[in-house]
């Protein structure tokens, strides 16, 4: 009993504030769905944000077609927190997450339209393979800068986003444009495409994705070099010194990064979308960013953080068709749980979380000066 109320004790410090700011985030969004109703044609109504929260409850479990819903959208989510929480392990703010999804998905498509017609079990793992090693390569370049140059991965990274889009979009125009259709876009992926599971759309990379969750944590927890990628995240001098080597560490670790930012880029094109064209959103890589700060940068919160989110886009649609509440209202609650994520004391003020205040790494990461960053590359 003693020893369960000690583990219950530790997951309470740990998880306290990341669920204390999204109940806050409700909270404060359900003020602003009321204020806002006052202008619109339903009227000033205290009761909306409860009515609406319902419906975008049902909207992402209600039925087994809302679930279902809720885990494709999901699935990216994953992958991208993984790409980058796992750059929060190193210390590293992979912003550049959305170019590495597209340059996944653009790969996988064109493979996969290529081996359109050849056996799935031969074109479909292709793709997807295609996707990742475009998206680790796509990583690779940020990684290489920082551990040589010192080039601050979060303007390499954001450069390097819209390079991706425009590039792409050049590709996709003059190089693997598919005949016979009114806009630029590549062909359609036939058999390539990932292996429905259940009903109409849960596909082979929702348990890919979850996979990657227990394998990267034992990356993490279980191997010299996912220590090492820990250490050089803490202290990149004492890594060093310790033998460790930091510049290598550095480059590895976005190269995986970007890797798992391709790989959900793949499992979306080869499981929802189908085929790559000029403007295919790239809000996963962005979401990410937040799914990893609310998972705090572990494996496992990364994946209730991803179903939450995926939760809210799946859920969204339904609260603006029964409520009239628009679907903004979902990027308002995740901007506000990330406000009250970095700004933390407000969380425990309102709540009276009495706890020592904790050492978030990847807040600590995100909120850092550039001019106090160290450097991994190694002194001359």
């Amino acid at each position: 009993m003693i020893r369960l109320r000690s583990v219950a004790r530790e997951l309470w410090q740990v998880a306290s504030i990341p669920l204390l700011a999204i109940v806050l985030a409700f909270i404060v969004a359900a003020v602003v769905v009321v204020i806002s109703s006052t202008f619109t044609s339903t009227g000033f109504d205290v009761f909306l944000p409860f009515g609406a929260y319902a419906s975008l409850l049902a909207g992402a479990f209600g039925s087994g077609t809302a679930l279902s819903n809720t885990l494709v959208a999901a699935a990216p989510l994953i992958l991208g927190g993984l790409a980058v929480g796992l750059g929060f392990k190193a210390g590293l703010f992979n912003i550049g997450v959305a170019g590495q999804f597209l340059v996944g998905a653009f790969a996988s498509a064109v493979v996969g339209s290529s081996l359109a017609t050849s056996p799935t079990p031969v074109g479909m793992p292709l793709a997807v393979v295609a996707g990742a090693v475009a998206g680790a390569a796509f990583g690779f370049i940020p990684g290489f800068l920082k551990a040589r140059t010192g080039a601050h991965e979060v303007v390499t990274t954001i450069m390097l986003n819209n390079a991706a889009v425009l590039l792409l979009t050049w590709a996709v125009n003059d190089l693997v444009r598919a005949p016979g259709f009114s806009f630029p876009r590549t062909g359609d992926i036939g058999n390539s495409a990932l292996p429905i599971l259940l009903g109409r759309n849960v596909h082979l990379g929702i348990p890919l994705a979850v996979l990657t969750v227990f394998a990267v944590r034992w990356v993490l927890d279980r191997t010299t070099i996912g220590f090492e990628i820990r250490t050089v995240g803490q202290n990149p001098n004492a890594a060093r010194y310790a033998g460790m080597r930091p510049v290598f560490i550095t480059a590895l670790t976005m190269t995986l990064s970007g890797l798992l930012a391709g790989l959900a880029g793949a499992i979306q094109m080869l499981g929802v979308i189908g085929f790559y064209a000029p403007g295919i959103t790239a809000s996963v890589g962005f979401d990410s960013i937040a799914v990893a700060l609310l998972g705090r940068s572990d494996p496992i919160g990364i994946l209730f953080a991803a179903i939450l989110f995926g939760a809210f886009r799946a859920g969204a649609p339904l609260m603006q068709i029964e409520t009239s509440v628009p679907i903004e209202v979902i990027d308002i609650i995740q901007a506000l749980v990330i406000l009250f994520l970095a700004a933390d004391l407000i969380v425990r003020r309102v709540f009276r979380v009495r706890a020592a205040k904790p050492v978030i790494s990847e807040l600590a990461t995100v909120t850092q000066t550039w001019a106090g960053g160290t450097s991994p590359a190694e002194p001359s």
